[in-house]
């Protein structure tokens, strides 16, 4: 457990998940199925798909979790990755309403991050907003940029990072 609570302040997350994440069941990002997903769509319309999201995420009482990042980008589908292993793809869709925002090379949809209080060029990716839907509130400020490097974590501490904002 101290490994834990060192671990979330790490990352900036609460030290107590108040709804723990379910078991990755993957202790390393080798076993992720390959070819990762390359989950930015590079021609959506930014301002819609996070105005869409989230209305469905106050009318499901989800969180708004806003992924910012872009294919290139090696830790941006390790985290796509994992969120699409089975066990925690479940928990997620539970807790989360999840859009996915392409910020090309650090010049696209900069107005998203913008709109929570995020100026200039974003620390890194991806770059993930987790919002209160109903106050348009963001919850994990100054620790957006947590899962930047994704890839010096474990499966399982990402899974738990995640879990950090659910209460």
């Amino acid at each position: 457990m101290a490994a834990l609570a060192a671990t979330f302040a790490l990352l900036g997350a609460p030290a107590q998940a108040a709804v723990p994440a379910p078991q990755v069941g993957i202790a390393s990002f080798d076993q992720l199925a390959k070819p990762l997903p390359l989950p930015y769509d590079t021609t959506a319309d930014a301002d819609r798909a996070v105005t869409e999201a989230r209305q469905r995420a106050i009318a499901r009482h989800k969180l708004l979790l806003i992924d910012l990042g872009g294919n290139w980008c090696l830790d941006c589908r390790i985290l796509a990755g994992t969120i699409e292993t089975p066990r925690l793809k479940a928990w997620v869709e539970a807790h989360y309403e999840v859009v996915t925002v392409d910020v090309g090379r650090f010049d696209k949809n900069g107005q998203i991050a913008e709109r929570y209080g995020i100026k200039g060029r974003l620390q890194g990716v991806p770059s993930v907003l987790v919002v209160e839907p109903r106050s348009n509130r963001l919850i994990n400020q100054g620790h957006t940029a947590a899962l930047a490097d994704a890839r010096s974590m474990s499966p399982q501490a990402l899974a738990d990072w995640l879990a950090g904002w659910v209460s």
